[in-house]
């Protein structure tokens, strides 16, 4: 009976570790397609570097990189934003979703193509869109040598700029 009660504790503290943190903030820096810091509106609470979930940017030294970087900062740079994050990835950074005026920005990125919906854990959350981005052959989908930035990485090693 201990060991359950003792499980149930742990599973609790998990849940709640594992809620989604919300706020609103500004955009203050894009260092590429996929990553942003926000400056909650909070005064108290420090800059939040996030990484955006659900889609895989091209490497800033990857054909369309730059392209990428510059779409996402052209959208979110300097704007009020709403952020949700839900956890963080492999190198500790926020992991969450991001809106301006309602709108889903990694949505809109795949669907420009800008970005590749990632494929982690399957065919990922953004398919539709990268599907749509695909037959229109928008953005880097234009190209028929691009590859993922997962696949690159894995040839290349990481971008030293």
């Amino acid at each position: 009976m201990k060991v359950a009660a003792a499980s149930l504790a742990i599973a609790a503290l998990l849940g709640a570790s594992a809620a989604a943190q919300a706020f609103d903030g500004v955009v203050t820096r894009v260092p590429d397609g996929d990553t942003l810091w926000v400056q909650p509106d909070d005064a108290a609470r420090r800059p939040l570097k996030l990484r955006l979930r659900g889609i895989d940017a091209p490497e800033l030294c990857q054909r369309w990189g730059v392209q990428a970087r510059d779409a996402l900062a052209a959208r979110v740079l300097r704007r009020h934003v709403s952020v949700e994050v839900r956890t963080r990835d492999d190198y500790g950074r926020a992991l969450g979703a991001l809106r301006v005026d309602g709108a889903d920005v990694s949505a809109e990125l795949v669907s420009r193509g800008h970005a590749w919906s990632a494929r982690w854990r399957g065919s990922g959350p953004y398919l539709r869109e990268e599907q749509a981005a695909r037959e229109a052959r928008r953005g880097l989908f234009a190209d028929p040598a691009a590859i993922e930035p997962r696949q690159f990485r894995r040839e290349h090693g990481p971008c030293v700029l």
